[in-house]
């Protein structure tokens, strides 16, 4: 029986044989760019560098990034506060090899120390680049000054303000209030609390009173909390006052006002009818309105100059402050707030003014790579409130007091180069600047000058389906870049017209490739400095066609049944046929047989009904045709034959309209079988000939059907009936109906966009089909914006197509996507907006913060700062944790293992590190990772694991066996896990039915590799158990078995004994004699011969033990108290109790009332419980109870 797979598996198999070909070609292709690319000199380009303002912890080691690449790889210098810095001079600092990242070890001298502007410069041999100016400062949280704060009484219904004026930090403390038990103060409209921290109540109530107002303040650089001393607030009426305090004020009222009255708002901050603000574009705009009055005012906002950006606004604090994130210059302008009670409104107006430190409108200057005699441009264009100024170096140095060249202009923010030559490579700095804030941005100019080469594999053959389209690569490098062409066999001309296609990056396309297209093509690259050419072959194969389909069946239960798959291949492709049943692998039975071109069903049951698919692929196409088994019960007789309904006749169209039609049909035969619906399919003889597909579906009973119809169609319908066997036969199509053109009905569905490089957006959607159309012309109008308030539409018109890509984008920017259908006849209905980002690029920095909690031996936690979402350009995928085992902390020796990584999706801070050896030096370090890539890695931290228990000692051997003594000796575990305590050996011995001895424990040093038993038993078997010790237990044993030394002399006296004669006719009489008693007891019972009275009255006074009368036609020799009668000529011990045979025992020595046990598994053990031990205890060895046979056998059994 052949292997079976499901149908889907055998489609995905080949398009993935496919994919995994192209794939290849792409890694091929990928490393040989990169191998070329490194071979290529290029000027220094800063790819990593510390933020320009850096806050640092004053506990930790300062480290200042700058990392570069370069061939040559670039050296490395630093300037600090504007002079150089001599890394060399001061011991406290190093810079990392192959890297210009400074570390600065603190524990010497304090972090202050190093506060400064700091710059990073890279240089080679083509070019000089610099880094920001990196400003240094220390995180700082002081101490809250001592103060000694009075409690505070105010009259119910006042306003209040509890000053909460923490201490200045860097960065500044996020401020809360708290109680004594560390919850947070309830706020409401009423009470709240302000920008700066300080508590505002709009009026107090009795319930405000309390004696722990406490603000805290936290810093969140160094991770520490401080609060101030507690506020007490009393609030009073006024008789209370009067009353409670008037001894202390020589019996006069506190206050001599009236008692608060209502009254109308009045802010307490800010202050006036007016003021303003300023905010710089990119920042958080936050205002805030804090009003007084009785009731609680409401307070409200209003743009006067127009509307709030309603994706970037929001109202916190009970609508006491105006949140707008991302500010843009559209935001200012002036803002009124409102507070208004029942007794009347008042009014603030806040003028809000934008300012803009540079930022880039068409991105940074680009790298430029140039041959010989070429022109470039390099492009620094930006903006900003007030216009900020444009500086350009060259290789550092202001590119006034540079060296002239010929080649270079300058133009405020463009650099125009001209006819450039070798030795022109430089790193150009473009700096923008105003009262706000600067760019600074590296380009390099590189003047190259290589000949072409073609990357793409040599002679290498494509293959492809006739009538499918064929791809042919020629992927080049070169400076100045290759000019591609290709040519077929002879090289007579060009291929350039139809049917070829030569896409920009030289790939030839084929669009419907056929037998004649079959040969050997050359692709060859051009520049000025030479010629390359490379040769590929296209072979265009025969499609898979199924000719003989398989059909439809009806078959008698146990009947033989066969489908037919008669196959046409290209004789050059290897085929393989597959069976499926219902769409699933085909039952493992042998009634099913699998030939070449036939499925075979022999004695047919009710559960072979079902879809047979036959299924023929090779490795470039497939084909597949499905056909109905049908069981019906096989009948002696002649029976009602039921079979599929005859096809409909008769089709005619009437009603006809622009969007509908009448179907009207006759029936056919129904066989018996009445018919239960009509399926109307149609066929599209304009855009999808030959293709049928289902329209509707009506009951049995109708013989019309009004049919929707779309536009631009030219329809023509068939019919098919179906009854309980199954479909009829189509009938004869009808004549043509063609439906007039329209406007589309319909927009594009799926429309997205995503990046393919840092700078593009790809804007795709599902195209509409030759129905949706509705006409000819279809093409789309695709419109894009950046989600930004006042930002405008671009549009364009794309011919029939699924994407356009819009290049020149700022990196992970979202953009509003609309694309609507639009043909000769109009334009479609107004497209939804869809939401879509620009391309993602790597992220730009590493986690901070990065540090481990170990949790066990085996476990430890890594911490990290989430990266903010700015430096991160992408969609955040997650973080991965590299690490690596350095070394056991044990022997301290190299013992680096390769690196581990743990994926963490999603916006995690921390995560878990599982399966760690103890007692190790482990390091790590953390990526950030988006849909582009990863970002650069963290600084590589360390930690180390505690001791665990030990591993299994590597062996334990048994050496110098003797007869009562033997030697062991082992190897330390492999893995100590820690310090190595001492070690456990633990031993017993072991009989013939492995029944276990009393076990011995010895503990052993740590330093003992042998130990010598002695004092054992010969000819016995032993198990060793040997296990190690640390601090933290003992870890898993090592066992071993082995049996002392036979002892010849003793084995030699046993076998003499066993196999002497006279021994031998000893146990023969005992045999005999023993025999002889058993018969004398039988005869004796069988007489009827009563116990002694008196014996039985002694051994038990219960009346329950009183044997049962013979009227009662019971003996009494097997009453129940015949187990305490003494047999006759037996002894009775001194107690007065009776020894009873071992097999008459009774429930009464296992019952409840005795001392009787259960082994672990549940098993009985009476006679080891209760008074069955002491009886064996008292009687001893001596027992003269008369022997069984049985005991008899046993005896002489261990004699033999």
């Amino acid at each position: 029986m052949q292997n079976k797979f499901r149908k889907l598996f055998i489609i995905t198999n080949i398009w993935f044989s496919l994919l995994s070909h192209c794939f290849l070609c792409s890694l091929i292709l990928g490393g040989k760019k990169k191998k070329v690319r490194e071979g290529l000199p290029q000027p220094p380009t800063i790819t990593h560098q510390s933020p320009k303002d850096y806050i640092i912890d004053p506990r930790e080691n300062i480290i200042i990034h700058c990392e570069a690449k370069g061939k040559p790889h670039p050296s490395f210098s630093w300037t600090r506060n504007g002079t150089h810095y001599d890394i060399d001079e001061d011991p406290n600092v190093n810079m990392r090899p192959h890297s210009g990242t400074l570390v600065v070890d603190i524990s010497r001298e304090r972090a202050e120390h190093y506060e400064g502007v700091y710059q990073c410069t890279a240089r080679n041999k083509h070019g000089t680049a610099v880094s920001n100016n990196i400003v240094i400062r220390q995180s700082r949280s002081p101490l809250w000054s001592k103060e000694r704060i009075k409690p505070i009484v105010v009259q119910e219904g006042v306003s209040l303000v509890l000053p909460c004026r923490p201490p200045a930090g860097l960065p500044p403390p996020i401020i809360f209030w708290m109680d004594n038990y560390f919850q947070k103060l309830p706020q409401s409209e009423r009470v709240s609390q302000s920008l700066n921290g300080d508590l505002y109540f709009s009026n107090v109530r009795r319930e405000d009173s309390r004696n722990d107002y406490i603000c805290y303040a936290r810093f969140p650089h160094t991770q520490t909390i401080q609060q101030k001393q507690p506020i007490t607030v009393k609030v009073l009426n006024l008789d209370a006052i009067n009353d409670t305090m008037a001894d202390f004020y020589n019996d006069t009222d506190l206050f001599s006002e009236a008692p608060v009255d209502e009254r109308r708002p009045t802010f307490l901050i800010p202050t006036g009818s007016s003021s303003s603000k300023m905010v710089l574009r990119g920042r958080v705009l936050e205002m805030e309105c804090i009003a007084e009055g009785l009731p609680t005012p409401y307070t409200s906002w209003t743009k006067v100059s127009g509307d709030f950006p309603a994706r970037r606004t929001s109202f916190l604090h009970y609508n006491k402050t105006l949140h707008i994130a991302n500010v843009s210059e559209s935001d200012a302008g002036e803002y009124r707030c409102t507070a208004k009670n029942l007794l009347g409104v008042v009014h603030h107006t806040i003028r809000v003014t934008v300012k803009a430190a540079p930022y880039w409108i068409t991105g940074a200057p680009r790298n430029l790579v140039l041959a010989p005699g070429e022109n470039g441009v390099l492009t620094c264009r930006a903006s900003g409130t007030p216009k900020p100024s444009i500086g350009w170096s060259m290789n550092g140095i202001p590119i006034e007091n540079s060296p002239k060249d010929v080649s270079r202009k300058v133009e405020d923010d463009t650099v125009i180069f001209t006819d450039v030559q070798i030795g022109s490579s430089a790193v150009y700095q473009c700096n923008i600047s105003n009262d706000y804030g600067y760019l600074l941005s590296n380009a390099f100019v590189n003047v190259l000058s290589e000949p072409p080469r073609v990357l793409t594999p040599a002679d290498k053959v494509y293959q492809v389906i006739k009538n499918h389209r064929a791809l042919m690569d020629c992927s080049s490098f070169g400076s100045p870049i290759p000019k591609i062409t290709w040519f077929k066999d002879s090289r007579s001309s060009t291929l350039d017209g139809d049917p070829y296609i030569l896409h920009d990056n030289g790939t030839l396309e084929i669009d419907v490739a056929q037998a004649r297209n079959s040969g050997k093509y050359t692709c060859v690259a051009r520049n000025i400095l030479g010629i390359y050419e490379n040769h590929v072959s296209l072979e265009v194969k025969e499609p898979t066609r199924i000719l003989k389909q398989p059909e439809y069946k009806v078959v008698q239960r146990g009947r033989s049944v066969v489908f037919e798959c008669k196959v046409k291949h290209d004789t050059s492709l290897i085929p393989t046929m597959t069976w499926l049943k219902d769409d699933g692998e085909l039952p493992d039975d042998e009634r099913l047989i699998v030939d070449s071109d036939s499925l075979t069903i022999s004695d047919v049951t009710e559960n072979d009904a079902g879809v047979y698919t036959c299924i023929m692929n090779t490795t470039l196409d497939q084909d597949s045709a499905s056909a109905e088994l049908t069981v019906v019960e096989a009948t002696p007789t002649p029976a009602v034959v039921y079979e599929r309904p005859e096809p409909p006749t008769d089709l005619e169209l009437t009603d006809q309209k622009k969007r509908s039609v009448q179907l009207t049909w006759t029936p056919g035969d129904e066989h018996n079988s009445p018919i239960q619906k009509f399926l109307i399919q149609y066929e599209d003889l304009l855009h999808h000939r030959g293709h049928w597909h289902n329209l509707t579906e009506v009951p049995g009973t109708k013989t019309t059907a009004h049919l929707k119809l779309s536009p631009y169609v030219h329809y023509t319908f068939k019919v098919l009936a179906l009854n309980d066997v199954g479909f009829s036969r189509p009938s004869i199509p009808s004549r043509t109906y063609k439906t007039d053109p329209a406007a589309p009905d319909e927009s594009p569905a799926g429309v997205q966009g995503y990046g393919t490089e840092h700078n593009n957006l790809v804007i795709s959607w599902k195209p509409l089909s030759g129905l949706q159309s509705n006409g000819p012309g279809l093409r789309y109008k695709v419109m894009w914006r950046q989600q930004r308030l006042g930002s405008e539409w671009t549009q364009v018109n794309v011919a029939n197509n699924s994407k356009f890509t819009v290049s020149g984008t700022p990196t992970f920017v979202p953009y509003e996507l609309k694309v609507q259908a639009i043909n000769d006849y109009g334009d479609g209905p107004e497209p939804a907006v869809a939401l879509g980002y620009s391309g993602e690029d790597f992220p730009v920095t590493a986690p901070e913060n990065v540090h481990a909690a170990v949790v066990s031996s085996t476990k430890a936690e890594v911490h990290w700062d989430p990266v903010p979402h700015h430096l991160i350009r992408g969609h955040l995928k997650g973080y991965k944790v590299y690490y690596w085992r350095e070394h056991s902390l044990h022997k301290h020796h190299p013992d680096h293992m390769g690196k581990h990584i743990l994926t963490f999706s999603g916006n995690h801070s921390h995560g878990m590190l599982p399966g760690l050896h103890p007692f190790s030096l482990y390091s790590f370090y953390v990526k950030v990772f988006n849909g582009k890539g990863e970002g650069p890695q963290s600084p590589e931290q360390q930690f180390k694991t505690p001791e665990g228990v030990p591993g299994l000692p590597t062996s334990l051997v048994v050496t110098n066996p003797n007869l009562n003594s033997l030697t062991l000796e082992w190897s330390p575990p492999r893995e100590h896990n820690g310090h190595i305590t001492g070690y456990t050996l633990k031993y017993h011995t072991v009989n013939n039915s492995n029944e276990l001895g009393t076990e011995e424990e010895l503990a052993l040093a740590a330093n003992e590799t042998s130990v010598t038993l002695p004092n054992l038993k010969y000819s016995t078997r032993y198990k060793f158990y040997l296990n190690a010790k640390t601090i933290k237990g003992p870890g898993p044993a090592i066992s071993q078995e082995v049996v002392t030394i036979v002892d010849e002399a003793v084995a030699s006296r046993q076998v003499d004994i066993a196999t002497q004669g006279w021994f031998i006719g000893l146990m023969c009489a005992i045999a005999l004699l023993i025999l002889i008693l058993l018969i004398i007891c039988f005869i004796q019972r069988n007489k009827g011969g009563k116990y002694p009275v008196k014996e039985k009255e002694d051994a038990h006074t219960d009346p329950e033990f009183q044997p049962m009368k013979e009227d009662d036609c019971t003996f009494g020799e097997y009453s129940d108290n015949e187990d305490h009668k003494p047999l006759k000529g037996s002894r009775t011990p001194s107690n007065g109790t009776v020894k009873r045979d071992d097999s008459d025992d009774s429930l009464v020595d296992y019952g409840e009332g005795g001392d009787g046990q259960f082994n672990e598994d549940g098993s009985f053990i009476g006679e080891y419980s209760g008074k069955s031990i002491s009886r064996d205890t008292a009687e001893g060895p001596e027992n003269s109870e008369a022997p069984s046979p049985t005991n008899a056998m046993n005896s002489l059994n261990s004699f033999v």
